[in-house]
């Protein structure tokens, strides 16, 4: 029987855009995945947060756990996106009896990625010195 053949470009590109709420995890490895399932579980934590304590506290620190989900998606569609064909093959498709063949636009989502990554997260760290040195001044 053979299983279905796994793209690595649409795994790169849902991890870019959906990862923060785990589809590419889920498209990966399927619905038993306990990653997929932590990832998916960031969003109504951050909007019940958002609901219960929105008044009293900071809005970037109550949505920080979708935050830090989006980080960590980030580095995965990295590692999807870099990751050999061949060692794709070998570790989702090894029974599919196609192999991968990525194209350029795995090198651009990847340098989309990178970049949207590293703006994020010198966002957080130039928030999170903000509101730890200056209670807030700037925002």
């Amino acid at each position: 029987m053979t299983q279905p053949h796994k793209n690595k470009t649409l795994a790169t590109f849902v991890a870019t855009v959906f990862g923060s709420i785990g589809l590419h995890r889920f498209y990966l490895k399927g619905i038993k995945d306990i990653w997929g399932w932590l990832h998916l579980a960031t969003l109504p934590i951050s909007l019940l947060a958002y609901l219960f304590l929105g008044q009293t506290q900071q809005t970037a620190f109550l949505f920080g756990p979708l935050i830090v989900s989006g980080l960590v998606a980030c580095i995965e569609s990295l590692v999807i996106g870099l990751t050999p064909d061949e060692k794709w093959d070998a570790q989702y498709n090894p029974d599919s009896g196609r192999k991968s063949d990525s194209s350029w636009f795995v090198v651009l989502l990847v340098v989309l990625t990178l970049g949207c990554g590293a703006i994020a997260l010198i966002g957080a760290i130039a928030r999170t010195f903000d509101l730890l040195f200056t209670g807030g001044a700037y925002g």
